[in-house]
Formats: structure tokens, C-alpha cells, sequence
């Protein structure tokens, strides 16, 4: 599942990106619809800046603004020096998206905000100091072959370019695949429009568009997420529950989850060790029979719906979660614990701190009496408490 969501996350921009392709090949062979696309990349750079800005996306502001620098350059320059930024731009700037991508958000005004800055212009202060000394030299270098191919030399890039894309595309890549999110995911295609960009010059400020387009919607994508999942545990948060039941129908079940004695597990063990436990129990609902779809509540109550099933249906399904929940235990990982699992087992370390670890649940369905997912949420509440006073560890129904 979730090698099916990563696939998603890059396919949406992947999607974006082939759509902007066949209009950019539109374009070029029907030069009418030019008239159509100027402000593209201004109302796309503005959205960009603007949620950059909005949602502290400094690594989105930091590529825009090299799009934004790369394109005044292709525009001002005279024609070697368009011809000598086109050498340079295809190396320097995807290393500098890997940069980006790899960055940690640290706000722009920062110190981490003013070493990025400075990276930047010390990079730019070189370009400009080797243009005016020694631009042949360089040009010369960067054209060198590294290896002998007709088939190479024809591209528009040089080959120590084109290595610096593959490398860069590569740890892109490894990037998304450490942190699957949208914006990570668009990195990978904002760096193919800007090899479009500089594939087709003339045409780099709609690609840098498609960039700047690219990374607004990641944005948006990533802060939908965030409001409607649980950073925490993973789960669909309480948001997503209420838009399910707004659509789910007339027959459902619906059963409110808490996690026993979860404030002494606090007390005891500390908070870090009741965040693992919130996490151990979210994958064991995570994997609920019966077609029930898992919830983060609040707090250490969880929430599972059962379209289409009425109390009788649901509750094997949910006797079965309680008992997996149970057996499963849970080790409480040391402070000096190894990231990685030693090849053998240390001595003295045979004695680790197990705690037991249950779920009391209170199921209702939806009927005349419980008509609406207010009432019902209230009857499966309810329904929790009578399993709390019962001794816990066990479901009870409304």
C-alpha cells in the first residue's frame, strides 16, 4: 500500500509534466496559441512564492528563485553570454535542486537561511567572475567528451552535464524513497522541466512555470495530508472520519477504540514510550478485517468504521482486533538502543521491559434510534465506558 501511495505521489506531477510536454509541442507547431501562455509562468511563480512563504516551504522559495535568476540570465544576457549560461545552468543547477531537496526546512530568516544565501551568491559571483576571465576555458571544459559516442555528442548538453543530471535525478530519487511525500516526489519532475527549459530555451520561462507549478501543487498536496491524516500514528485523522461519514450511507457500524491504562504507560514509561504504543496499536488497526477503515480519534481513542455491516457482522472482525492487539505485547525500546540490530546479541541485554498492551472497545450501529453519526458516535462511547467498567479488554455493544 505503501509503495502504491509513492507511485501516486510521483505520478500526479509525472502527469502535470507529459500535459505541459504535449502543450509545450503544441505550441511550437501552432504558434497561435502563444498568445494564450504569457502569464502561465508569473500567476504559477506568485502561487509558488506565495505558498512557500504561507506554509514555510523555504526549499520551494530557494528553487524559485533560481529558476527566477537562470531565466533573467537566458534574457539578458548578450548572445555569448546566453550561449556560455547554457553551459553552466545545466550543470550548476541540478546539483543545486539536490541541495534543496536534501535541505532540512530551517525558516529564510535564519542562520541556516543566511549560509543558503550565501551558497548561492558566492555560486553566482564565480559564474560571473569566470565570464568575464577566463568564459573560452571554461566553456572548453565543460564541452569535453568523457566518452566517445555520436549518439552523446548530438545532445544539447555536454556530457559532464548530462552525468550531472543523472547523478542529480538519482539522488532525487533516494530522496523521495527516505521521505515518500509530495514535495520530495515533485523534486524528481521539477528537475525534468528544467532540463526541458534548458533543452528548449527560448521557451525556459513556461518550464520554469511547470516548475514553479509543480512545487505549488506538492504544497497543496502536502497540506492536505497534514490536515487529514495523523502525523503521529499514519492514520486517517478525525477530519477524514467526519468526510467518510458524511458519505458512507444508511448502514454502517461504527466502534469507538481506547487504549487501557494508556495514562499510566505516560506516567511510567514517559511520553516517548506511549507514542511507540499509539503507534503499535495504529498498525494493528491499520490491518482490521472485514472492509473497516481506521482512525486517529484523539488521543490514545481510536475510531473504526464498517460500511455496510451491521453489529452482528462487525463484531467478529473487532473480537479479532482486540485479541491481536493483546497478544502482540510491546517492548519498550532502551535509550541505548542500536538503530540497526546487532549481528549479536550483547550480554545482559536478555532482560527487556515488556508491558502488556489492550483495547477496550464500544461498538453501535446505525438504526432509528442512533440516526445520525452524532448519535451514534455517542452509543459507541457510551458503549466504550460499559467495556471500561467491565474490567476492559473487551468490546461491548450499545
Amino acid at each position: 500500500m505503501q509503495l502504491l501511495r509513492s507511485l501516486l505521489q510521483l505520478m500526479v506531477p509525472g502527469t502535470i509534466f507529459s500535459a505541459a510536454l504535449y502543450l509545450h509541442l503544441e505550441v511550437v507547431i501552432q504558434p497561435a496559441w502563444q498568445s494564450l501562455l504569457p502569464l502561465f509562468p508569473y500567476l504559477a511563480i506568485i502561487a509558488g512564492l506565495f505558498l512557500g512563504w504561507r506554509f514555510n516551504r523555504t526549499r520551494v522559495l530557494w528553487v524559485i528563485l533560481l529558476l527566477i535568476i537562470v531565466d533573467r540570465g537566458l534574457t539578458q544576457t548578450t548572445s555569448f553570454g546566453h550561449e556560455y549560461l547554457l553551459q553552466i545552468a545545466p550543470l550548476l543547477v541540478p546539483l543545486n535542486l539536490v541541495f534543496y531537496s536534501w535541505w532540512a526546512e530551517r525558516g529564510l530568516f535564519t542562520v541556516h537561511g543566511l549560509l543558503r544565501l550565501v551558497i548561492l551568491l558566492t555560486q553566482l559571483t564565480g559564474v560571473t567572475w569566470l565570464y568575464f576571465t577566463h568564459p573560452g576555458e571554461v566553456m572548453a571544459w565543460l564541452d569535453r567528451p568523457l566518452f566517445s559516442s555520436s549518439f552523446l555528442e548530438q545532445a544539447p548538453f555536454s556530457q559532464i552535464s548530462m552525468l550531472a543530471m543523472a547523478l542529480s535525478l538519482v539522488a532525487l530519487l533516494v530522496r523521495f524513497y527516505k521521505k515518500p511525500e509530495a514535495l520530495e516526489g515533485s523534486f524528481c519532475w521539477v528537475l525534468a522541466s528544467i532540463v526541458a527549459g534548458l533543452w528548449w530555451p527560448d521557451c525556459f520561462a513556461f518550464w520554469g512555470g511547470v516548475a514553479a507549478f509543480l512545487l505549488a501543487i506538492a504544497i497543496i498536496e502536502g497540506s492536505f495530508k497534514m490536515a487529514f491524516n495523523d502525523e503521529l500514528t499514519g492514520l486517517p485523522a478525525r477530519r477524514a472520519m467526519n468526510e467518510l461519514l458524511l458519505k458512507v450511507g444508511r448502514h454502517y457500524t461504527f466502534a469507538m477504540v481506547d487504549v487501557d491504562h494508556f495514562k499510566k504507560v505516560n506516567d511510567v514509561h514517559g511520553h516517548d514510550v506511549g507514542d511507540q504504543v499509539l503507534r503499535m496499536v495504529a498498525t494493528c488497526l491499520r490491518r482490521v478485517t472485514g472492509g473497516g477503515r481506521a482512525y486517529r480519534y484523539g488521543g490514545e481513542e481510536f475510531a473504526v468504521i464498517f460500511p455496510n455491516k451491521n453489529l452482528e457482522r462487525a463484531l467478529p472482525h473487532l473480537e479479532e482486533l482486540r485479541e491481536t492487539i493483546a497478544r502482540a505485547g510491546f517492548i519498550i525500546r532502551g535509550r541505548k538502543r542500536p538503530k540497526n540490530k546487532p549481528e549479536k546479541k550483547a550480554k545482559g541485554s536478555s532482560g527487556k521491559a515488556k508491558i502488556q498492551v489492550t483495547v477496550s472497545i464500544g461498538v453501535a450501529t446505525r438504526n432509528d434510534i442512533n440516526s445520525t453519526s452524532e448519535q451514534l458516535i455517542k452509543a459507541a462511547d457510551q458503549a466504550l465506558y460499559k467495556a471500561k467498567r467491565g474490567g476492559r479488554n473487551q468490546v461491548r455493544s450499545a
